[in-house]
């Protein structure tokens, strides 16, 4: 049985006046990071009693923080690393050709690459997904037209938002949900599929719709890839070099090889992050080694250095807004140590729950704010447990569906926090994308939310 009654103490109000200022200063399209050092700080210092602890705790959310993105950070820099490889021996070019037949205005490639991204992470997830499907497919789909900011916003939407949160193929979120709500995996994903659909279809329609004339990168005139074909930095004399078409032809077979032992050796999540990624790496070395040979050597420590960069540039501010909000869930342990709460906003949403009127629609409503709450630390999955204990609890007592209350919570909770709404859950595909999270963020949220109205008004007809 869900524990209801949660007791708020003054670090639970700072912590929320901290979110409200964080996320008005978002609205404000000003930088955030500073205000995110500051009110770690008073936290620090008021749930440890001491200005020294608040001292420390600004270092130590921060170390978390980045321990938490490194895999990430890693991942970014030796994708781009591989890249620039391509990029100069002229190799992406030689893989843009054939794709150019398919991509041949920005209208179409947003929806090939959003549906790529689609397929590739219900069976991958997105994280191994944003890697592989960035490497190949998005300097076709910018070549083609389609602004970067456009092409994460289809990379996300699609990965992030409704693969992740339906998660029919992997079952980790669903199952997570029904785990806590007592019921099985199957109930969720059949009794709460109109509920994902509508939800997904919903979100990229809206995208798409409200973004169709800024898809291109000259203004929204539909431009001929051609036109945007680019000579490689190592171009030879006649034709393309050997070491060109040697990674060209190399880069898809590996990838493709990845793709077929994550699905023999079930590899998922960070196996298959670190598969993409040790790839990439290895390829980048491969091109490097045949095309300059005696300086090879120099060449990699160059694409490694400028990977890393590309990735630090990134990360930096998204490292300080991340230790804010990792604050407010479990990371609070191992950041100021034993404290009365396991997650402020976790204990936010159930005071919420606790303290609201029940009827059906009400709790619909309450799972979805919950869900959304315990999203904001960037994790998605972290809120899970939460939303299916409440999906059960409050369920239970006004005789609504479970599954379709703990597939309210499920959508919410992953949306927001997965990687579609909040910053700091965006960096991956916006730093392959080399686009800022936050106008990424920007962009995703009226889509998001518009999905959000149409998902809970169709749980309503189910309830």
């Amino acid at each position: 049985m869900l524990e209801t009654v949660t007791v708020l103490t003054p670090l639970h109000y700072l912590y929320l006046v901290g979110v409200i200022v964080i996320l008005t200063v978002m609205v404000m399209r000003k930088d955030t990071p500073a205000v995110c050092i500051g009110f770690l700080f008073l936290l620090g210092a008021t749930g440890m009693g001491t200005v020294i602890g608040g001292i420390q705790t600004v270092f130590g959310a921060m170390l978390y923080a980045a321990r938490e993105f490194m895999e990430v950070i890693a991942t970014i820099a030796l994708v781009t690393a591989l890249s620039k490889a391509l990029s100069d021996l002229g190799s992406d070019y030689l893989l843009m050709r054939p794709m150019s037949r398919i991509m041949k205005t920005p209208t179409l490639t947003w929806w090939i690459l959003g549906l790529t991204m689609l397929l590739f992470s219900l069976f991958l997830w997105p994280s191994p997904s944003v890697a592989l499907v960035g490497a190949i497919m998005l300097p076709f789909a910018v070549r083609a037209g389609l602004k970067p900011l456009s092409a994460a916003m289809a990379m996300n939407l699609f990965g992030h938002g409704i693969a992740l949160s339906y998660d029919v193929v992997i079952q980790g979120a669903p199952a997570i949900s029904a785990s806590a709500g007592g019921i099985t995996t199957s109930q969720i994903l059949t009794q709460g599929r109109p509920v994902f659909l509508v939800m997904g279809v919903s979100t990229v329609t809206a995208a798409f719709l409200l973004n169709r004339k800024t898809l291109s990168v000259q203004g929204g005139r539909e431009v001929n890839p051609r036109d945007l074909m680019k000579e490689p930095v190592l171009k030879p004399a006649s034709g393309f070099s050997r070491p060109a078409v040697i990674l060209a032809v190399a880069t898809p077979l590996a990838f493709l090889g990845d793709i077929a032992a994550m699905l023999v050796f079930d590899l998922r999540g960070g196996d298959a992050t670190s598969l993409v990624s040790g790839t990439a790496v290895l390829l980048m070395c491969l091109g490097s080694a045949i095309a300059f040979r005696k300086d090879c050597l120099e060449k990699i420590t160059g694409y490694l250095t400028d990977g890393f960069l590309f990735a630090i540039r990134i990360f930096a501010p998204v490292i300080a807004i991340g230790a804010f909000f990792f604050l407010g869930g479990e990371g609070i342990s191992s950041i100021m140590g034993e404290m009365p709460t396991k997650g402020i906003m976790n204990d936010w949403a159930l005071w919420l729950a606790s303290h609201a009127p029940l009827n059906k629609y009400l709790i619909g409503a309450i799972q979805m704010v919950a869900g959304a709450l315990t999203g904001l630390d960037g994790s998605g999955f972290s809120g899970l447990p939460l939303t299916g204990a409440l999906a059960s609890t409050f369920g239970t007592a006004v005789e609504a569906s479970v599954p379709v209350l703990a597939s309210l919570g499920q959508i919410t909770a992953i949306f927001v926090g997965g990687g579609t709404i909040v910053p700091w859950g965006l960096i991956p595909v916006a730093a392959i994308c080399d686009v800022s999270p936050l106008e990424l963020a920007r962009k995703n949220f009226l889509p998001v939310i518009i999905g959000f109205v149409c998902a809970f008004l169709t749980a309503c007809f189910l309830l």
